[in-house]
């Protein structure tokens, strides 16, 4: 597993819950408080340890705890800027969905993200199917098991996050993995594209960020 994804994880955990919590979530996964290099690489199953340790020491489910992270990473401004520039809509935002493997995998082509495949359904309903095995456009490695294991909760936390984003009312559906291989669906009803006040968004830093 790629190292930015553990160190996500640690952050989250430790942004959310506090140092003491994550402190004790290392100790259960036997790993150094310090945790995770963001660009090193290491074994799936390290992951998982710490996953499931968070789980416990939370009484959460794993899964909903990754959708929790997905939320996360959107309250992060750099990645949330990133993923806005993909449309002034969110409808607009989902069809960008396609090519964020490609963009991800031209930036770190070790992190193994599975592609994405964007189905528009009729009255405003969309299937993402998150296909694990495939290898990317830019010639990188395919998503492993454990990323195709990951991707589609922390991805549904993205999407509700995504829509809060955009001032949008969406219904996002994760249903239960599949019992053997093959892709994971997330389905999306857009029931209303502007339900609410977005948060604001500029295409340009804002002064204070581009003086400092």
């Amino acid at each position: 597993m790629h190292g930015l994804v553990n160190r996500s994880l640690q952050c989250f955990l430790r942004d959310t819950y506090g140092a003491d919590l994550w402190d004790a979530v290392a100790r259960r996964a036997g790993i150094a408080p310090d945790g995770f290099e963001a660009m090193q690489v290491y074994d799936d199953a390290l992951t998982g340890a710490v996953l499931d340790a968070a789980a416990q020491q939370l009484a959460k489910p794993p899964e909903a705890l990754l959708e929790d992270l997905g939320a996360y990473l959107v309250s992060l401004e750099p990645l949330r800027r990133l993923l806005r520039f993909g449309g002034v809509g969110y409808a607009d935002f989902l069809h960008s969905l396609d090519d964020l493997q490609g963009r991800a995998q031209l930036a770190l082509p070790d992190l193994g993200l599975p592609a994405l495949r964007l189905v528009a359904e009729p009255d405003g309903r969309f299937a993402l199917h998150l296909e694990g095995g495939g290898p990317c456009c830019c010639g990188a490695a395919p998503a492993s098991a454990a990323m195709a294991q990951l991707a589609p909760p922390v991805l549904a936390g993205v999407l509700r996050a995504m829509a809060d984003d955009y001032g949008a009312l969406a219904l996002i559906d994760l249903p239960d993995p599949p019992a053997g291989p093959g892709a994971r669906v997330i389905h999306i009803d857009l029931l209303q594209a502007r339900y609410a006040k977005g948060r604001r968004f500029h295409l340009g830093l804002p002064v204070a960020e581009v003086a400092s």
